[in-house]
């Protein structure tokens, strides 16, 4: 007897593509209470620094209309580079090339800080759209918690978020979708765009180790090994994918580097010197540095601590994520690579220093795509709102000298909620079944999506 799991009808998806449009304007009129005129002499929006964090409008987008030289439209990294004191400099930005770009593709135009968002929102806004019509193309009505939700208003223009999550939802999209093309073509495909992820915001660069190993073990229910392969297990395969997501690595980053090594490799020597400082709202400032006196800066026990505890403990909850995946993989006959993709992510948000609100964009996705408990995702959410909102409104009260008690616990809240939620669903996600499948593995059924727009057929 065969079993029909609902996914989202072509309908379905373009309603949940237009109610994130509208969930992307509302976004954007967020942030931009934050900008227009009078403007500085530097094109400052005089607004921004009298009620970025009362009125929690502030965006990186905005902020970094200086200090990039974005507003000098310079090329990044190109001429760029790092002083000893840790500042950028000659438009070197700290984010991977991709985002440099979109960054520099912004700023050209603008004027000032509200023209940089607004043209900046614009580049932004198809990357949003496009992971909303993929969500509801894979799983039905659950995309709207990508769509319809308060942390695409809150973060949809806080950052250049957008473009990598859609790069990263893409890679499932085209390995679930076009079951007709071979497995190694698609997950070709898909590391292609994991590297391109990886070129934009450094994580979906994690997902090739699960992906290899989806094609190592022959995809669903290893069924598809191709007819040359002989044995349960497709080596080649495996390193096809390692290299499409190798090279596609390479050749983004090697002209940078060529052009401009000091500026290239500035922005990666920007984030391994940052400190876990109380811009970074992560467990390490709020509870390990407990642990060090609270003292801090980057000659402390505590930032040495952190610098080598962090990548460690993220690398062995990697490890533990592939594992246990592979022990899921022995059991049911189907290597689990979009639960165990969905678990490494949970390690990172928690492990790594720096635990950016808007972060919470990267994880949606995830809790969209497979099967998660609504009580989990509903306080997930609530614990995100509060560091969302309440951070914002701590860094003022600290800003004015006012009570900061009633915010700092708040933010304390959402720091403990979100941490601890996300050790559970690391877990849960290891469990848990896509939503187009209600009874097989993490790729689709052999036909595929785009051969029965209704639904899906799930394996008996």
């Amino acid at each position: 007897m065969r079993t029909r799991a609902q996914a989202g009808t072509p309908a379905v998806a373009v309603t949940v593509t237009l109610l994130c449009g509208l969930t992307l304007a509302l976004g954007y009129l967020n942030k931009a209470r934050c900008a227009g005129a009078p403007f500085a002499e530097n094109g400052r929006s005089l607004v921004f620094d009298r009620i970025k964090d009362s009125n929690f409008c502030y965006s990186d987008i905005q902020f970094l209309w200086l200090g990039r030289d974005i507003d000098n439209h310079v090329f990044p990294y190109l001429t760029g580079g790092i002083t000893p004191d840790g500042f950028l400099t000659g438009g070197t930005v700290e984010y991977p090339v991709l985002s440099g770009l979109l960054m520099w593709l912004g700023g050209i135009g603008a004027h000032n800080d509200a023209e940089f968002l607004l043209n900046s929102a614009l580049i932004l806004v198809p990357f949003g759209l496009a992971t909303a019509w993929m969500l509801g193309r894979l799983a039905g009505w659950p995309a709207l918690l990508w769509a319809a939700a308060p942390p695409l208003v809150l973060y949809a223009f806080h950052n250049w978020e957008l473009p990598v999550v859609a790069a990263a939802t893409a890679a499932v999209f085209v390995v679930v979708y076009y079951q007709r093309i071979p497995l190694r073509t698609r997950a070709i495909g898909a590391a292609v765009l994991l590297a391109i992820g990886l070129c934009l915001k450094i994580y979906p660069g994690a997902f090739v180790l699960p992906l290899m190993a989806f094609v190592f073990t022959g995809g669903a229910g290893g069924a598809e090994l191709p007819a040359s392969v002989r044995g349960r297990f497709d080596p080649k395969g495996a390193l096809m994918v390692a290299a499409a997501a190798a090279g596609t690595v390479i050749a983004i980053n090697l002209p940078f580097a060529l052009a401009g090594y000091p500026g290239w490799l500035a922005s990666f020597t920007f984030q391994s010197d940052r400190q876990a400082d109380i811009t970074t709202n992560s467990i390490w400032y709020w509870g390990v540095r407990q642990l060090f006196g609270g003292v801090e800066g980057p000659d402390s026990a505590y930032a040495s601590f952190v610098a080598v505890a962090s990548p460690l403990l993220i690398a062995a909850s990697f490890a533990l994520a592939l594992w246990l995946g592979w022990r899921r993989y022995r059991r049911e006959g189907s290597y689990p690579w979009i639960a165990v993709s969905a678990a490494m992510l949970c390690g990172f948000m928690l492990l790594h220093k720096v635990h950016s609100p808007q972060y919470t964009l990267w994880l949606i996705p995830f809790l969209v795509l497979l099967r998660v408990p609504w009580a989990l995702i509903g306080g997930y959410l609530l614990a995100d709102l509060a560091m969302g909102i309440g951070v914002f409104r701590y860094f003022y009260e600290l800003a004015t000298g006012s009570d900061a008690a009633v915010m700092e616990f708040v933010v304390q809240f959402g720091v403990w909620g979100r941490a601890a939620l996300l050790v559970v669903l690391f877990f849960v996600f290891l469990r848990a079944r896509p939503r187009w499948d209600a009874a097989g593995a993490d790729a689709g059924p052999r036909h595929g999506l785009g051969h029965r727009d209704s639904a899906l057929t799930a394996a008996p």
